[in-house]
């Protein structure tokens, strides 16, 4: 049985997805460029589950699908907002600049990422499917 508007819903999820593995490339880039220490164990279990997000994206369905957009939403609310804390007052004692590596375009893509996903949550939860 087909979804009930599964043709804006799969383009939302393809954009999610993406939003997500550019994130999670993002984190890992910084890793691999000499980040280390908490701040590099924190990198890699962001990019960790933007990947594990983003292939949830494109492969779930139904409720769990439903369940997956909205975590991938808090995700990268999360993820931006412990940004902007590290940019403006420091977060777990790490203070951080704009002019560091990918720090303007992270926040850029995240912030578009906020509203993918929000956009998709949205038809995720509206999407019934059809009787």
């Amino acid at each position: 049985m087909a979804e009930s508007g599964q043709g804006p819903l799969r383009i939302m999820r393809i954009l999610s997805a993406i939003v997500l593995f550019a994130i999670g490339g993002i984190h890992l880039f910084l890793v691999f460029d000499g980040v280390g220490g908490v701040l590099g164990v924190l990198f890699i279990l962001n990019a960790i589950a933007a990947i594990v997000l983003a292939i949830g994206m494109l492969t779930v369905h139904g409720r769990i699908l439903k369940l997956a957009a909205v975590l991938s939403l808090l995700f990268i609310i999360a993820s931006l907002l412990a940004l902007v804390l590290a940019l403006s007052v420091g977060l777990f004692g790490i203070t951080e600049t704009w002019s560091f590596t990918l720090v303007p375009q992270t926040v850029v893509i995240e912030a578009i990422g906020v509203v993918v996903l929000a956009v998709t949550s949205t038809v995720a939860l509206r999407t019934r499917r059809a009787a």
